[in-house]
């Protein structure tokens, strides 16, 4: 495939990887700034105001936007093109992060602005986040990639981004102090933006604009677009299915990530290097899971797969912190789960991308994606209420209960069936040729991707 194109969402007879590899590389890049950010944010604030209540203030309010204003911004991106949106959002993160450090070293940083300046970067981040996901379909069939190949190759980088970001965040703030790691953000969403802008073909990312729409579609408006992204969630049963048991499971794996975890450690004296054994050991298995699936996931049955992926990935880890087990065991089995959850992102992103019409991707992408991440925020506090109120082992005993039966019970239900029949296609068809009469969607592309 030729990189220019003739016309903007063309596809010419020779194929590229080179859009394949450009999304990519822009999503490694600003997942991993993210990532370090997930570090040196809040241990700025913490260190400079010493309160845990301003820590978590902060970061509600960069999550919070980040969902609400991604969810709304689906018609934005199908209309205006992924790539613009993709390119404009990560330079306005940029910005915003580079003016943390900035202002702090002119003494000109107060809690309210800081506020306003997370604020910001969440609301950046969302369109830009969604509007690489959604390049991911095209950038596949230009390069006729399967889908479950590019899909998994973007878990992979989402999960080495965590572990690679994490890592050097930690290091970052020990060794030389937050700023540097707040800058280092900015400077990596600056790169992305660099990448997206001048790497990709200028055709990228236009097909949803430029694809056949139904009569009448053309000069709809935003909330008419917005609409027909509802309506079309509503009609499809494997779609809201899987909103709905993903929705669960990222609020149960908020729950113990931001607080089961952490009171576990405390409770059996293995400390916050427990914690970050057993993440890192989870992280490094998902990288590999992932790998796995983006070679051979197109090849099986995709109801198996993440069905198995989530009985590996959900309960077990509960219930092993349950059981009171040596460390070893227990990051035994975190690490077994990773494995498993790195094979059901790829299966899932491809499950959307072969069902969503093309010219709808960007607005049931960032529906199903806000959707499938709104409880969050709710997990820790739940948890912490719960376990307040009941203790910690009852607290994990129920909450592997609720991730086995909700994952086996949706997968049991008929219209999972429709994931096998999907099976094999490989790459997308034009968006000439898509059938609009199908429609089906998984949580999301990437981050019904499950959070983990």
């Amino acid at each position: 495939m030729t990189d220019d194109a003739s016309e903007p969402g063309a596809i010419p007879g020779r194929t590229s990887l080179r859009p394949l590899g450009g999304v990519l590389t822009a999503m490694a890049v600003s997942l991993t700034g993210t990532r370090i950010s997930v570090v040196a944010l809040p241990w700025f604030v913490l260190v400079t105001t010493g309160s845990a209540t301003q820590t978590g203030l902060v970061a509600f309010c960069e999550m919070t936007p980040y969902v609400v204003v991604k969810a709304f911004t689906g018609p934005l991106v199908d209309r205006i093109g992924p790539r613009a949106v993709s390119w404009t959002t990560d330079l306005a993160s940029a910005t915003a992060a580079a003016a943390v450090p900035l202002l702090h070293t002119l003494d000109l940083l107060s809690l309210p602005l800081l506020l306003v300046l997370v604020a910001l970067i969440g609301a950046a981040r969302g369109p830009g986040d969604l509007a690489k996901e959604v390049m991911v379909p095209e950038a596949a069939e230009r390069g006729r990639v399967p889908l479950e190949r590019a899909t998994g190759l973007s878990g992979v980088i989402e999960r080495l981004a965590s572990t690679v970001g994490l890592a050097v965040g930690g290091s970052l703030v020990a060794l030389v102090g937050p700023l540097t790691g707040l800058a280092v953000n900015a400077g990596c969403f600056a790169l992305g933006s660099v990448i997206i802008k001048l790497a990709l073909p200028r055709g990228m990312g236009q097909t949803a604009e430029e694809a056949p729409a139904p009569a009448g579609e053309t000069d709809a408006g935003y909330w008419r677009r917005f609409g027909e992204g509802f309506t079309f969630l509503r009609g499809e049963p494997l779609l809201l299915t899987v909103i709905v048991m993903v929705g669960i499971t990222n609020l149960l794996d908020a729950a113990i990530t931001s607080v089961l975890v952490p009171v576990w450690a405390r409770k059996s004296s293995n400390g916050p290097t427990a914690i970050g054994l057993m993440g890192s050991m989870m992280g490094a298995a998902g990288v590999a899971g992932s790998l796995i699936a983006a070679m051979v996931a197109h090849r099986l049955r995709r109801r198996m797969v993440v069905l198995t992926g989530f009985l590996l990935a959900g309960a077990p880890r509960f219930l092993i912190l349950a059981l009171d087990a040596p460390l070893v065991v227990v990051i035994a089995v975190f690490a077994i789960s990773g494995f498993g959850a790195g094979f059901v992102n790829p299966v899932l992103g491809a499950v959307l991308v072969e069902r969503v019409p093309r010219r709808m991707l960007g607005r049931v992408n960032a529906l199903g994606d806000s959707l499938a991440w709104s409880g969050i925020p709710l997990g820790g506090l739940l948890a912490g209420a719960a376990v307040t109120a009941a203790g910690l082992v009852p607290v994990l005993l129920t909450c592997g209960a609720a991730y086995f039966l909700t994952t086996n019970l949706a997968g049991l239900r008929p219209e999972w069936r429709e994931m096998d029949r999907t099976r094999g296609r490989g790459v997308l068809k034009p968006p000439s040729e898509e059938d609009t009469s199908q429609g089906s969607v998984t949580a999301d592309a990437h981050a019904s991707r499950t959070h983990r």
